[in-house]
């Protein structure tokens, strides 16, 4: 792969609509598709390295061979692959997300944006619509109507290095299930570029977000959660880590439609209650602790997260054991990563 650039999704589907798309129109990236056990056997399509559960077990990775089935966190061993491939950048998105023309253009990790800085919880969505009531999925329910109801206001823009960048999806954005089950409609997110600074909290999920490799660790989904949960309590920790080495997180324009695959509302709200439960108090125990400001710690702060979480009884202990297989692969990549 002389290309440094990759795309990693993960399916259970036959090749869709936006597969196909990024595979034919992202010509300098490439793309990872990772399958599992519910994926079709014969899956195929052209310009797509895929990993079938077979090519799965026979990498040279203790995490591969470890991670659960039929749970999102494969997408983990994509991300592996990309890394050990020499990545200089990864996207993540998801099989339902169709490209616009803007999709993966001049990627930067240094972004223009206004800055958003205060303590605590924002809804980032309100800076993307104009009347529209919406929140993206992982906010805390407690906080929904006091951002809908006073929207802060933005700073002068300026340049910030983001090496996590959150870009939207139109459509059927990333929304939590008591949304889904109480608004109808299309969304439509207007064009903005929204910095987060330091202290300033907003879930970002795994359908068009793209990583720098000085945070690589931190892609880690957790495979102990519920599947509504994992990437929203990833990234609740991602922003933990991030602050702490003086980077900032960026929310982006809508660069891909959503036609969501077949859900049901009711199964996504029970998966979401652990964070109705606990994503308030999640934020507070991270923020607490003591973690290194130098960028070649980031997988020990990583792990420092989880030990605590584990410790108050919020992810299993199961957790720790597999999230010890990914930092031994991530060390193995060290090279590449710093």
């Amino acid at each position: 792969m002389l290309r440094k650039k990759f795309v990693v999704i993960t399916t259970i589907n036959y090749p869709t609509d936006a597969v196909k798309k990024i595979a034919s129109e992202c010509q300098e990236w490439n793309l990872i598709v990772v399958g599992d056990k519910k994926t079709p056997f014969d899956w195929n399509w052209k310009g797509v390295y895929f990993l079938s559960v077979q090519d799965q077990l026979m990498l040279d990775s203790a995490y591969a061979k470890e991670c659960p089935f039929n749970h999102y966190g494969r997408k983990n061993i994509g991300y592996l692959q990309a890394i050990q491939a020499g990545a200089e950048v990864i996207a993540e998105t998801d099989d339902d997300n169709i490209p616009y023309s803007s999709f993966l253009v001049a990627v930067d990790r240094y972004v223009e944006g206004h800055l958003v800085k205060k303590r605590g919880w924002e809804n980032v969505y309100t800076h993307f619509v104009d009347e529209t009531k919406i929140w993206p999925r992982g906010l805390p329910l407690e906080y929904i109507n006091e951002s809908l109801i006073s929207k802060t206001p933005l700073g002068e823009k300026a340049t910030f290095d983001c090496p996590i960048q959150q870009y939207l999806a139109n459509g059927d954005p990333d929304v939590d299930a008591v949304y889904r089950l109480t608004t109808q409609g299309e969304i439509k997110f207007k064009p903005n570029t929204v910095i987060l600074a330091d202290g300033t909290f907003c879930p970002f999920n795994s359908q068009n977000t793209i990583w720098w490799p000085e945070v690589y660790s931190l892609l880690y989904l957790p495979s102990f959660v519920s599947f509504r949960m994992t990437d929203i309590w990833r990234s609740f920790i991602a922003q933990i880590c991030l602050y702490k080495v003086g980077k900032n997180l960026a929310f982006r324009e809508a660069t891909v439609f959503q036609q969501r695959n077949e859900h049901s509302l009711i199964r996504d709200f029970k998966e979401e209650i652990p964070g109705y439960l606990n994503n308030v108090n999640i934020m507070d125990i991270l923020s607490s602790l003591t973690l290194s400001n130098l960028p070649e710690r980031m997988s020990e702060n990583l792990y420092l997260c989880y030990e605590k979480l584990v410790e108050q009884e919020i992810i299993p202990k199961d957790e720790l054991r597999l999230l010890n297989l990914w930092l031994k692969d991530i060390e193995s990549l060290a090279a590449v990563l710093y």
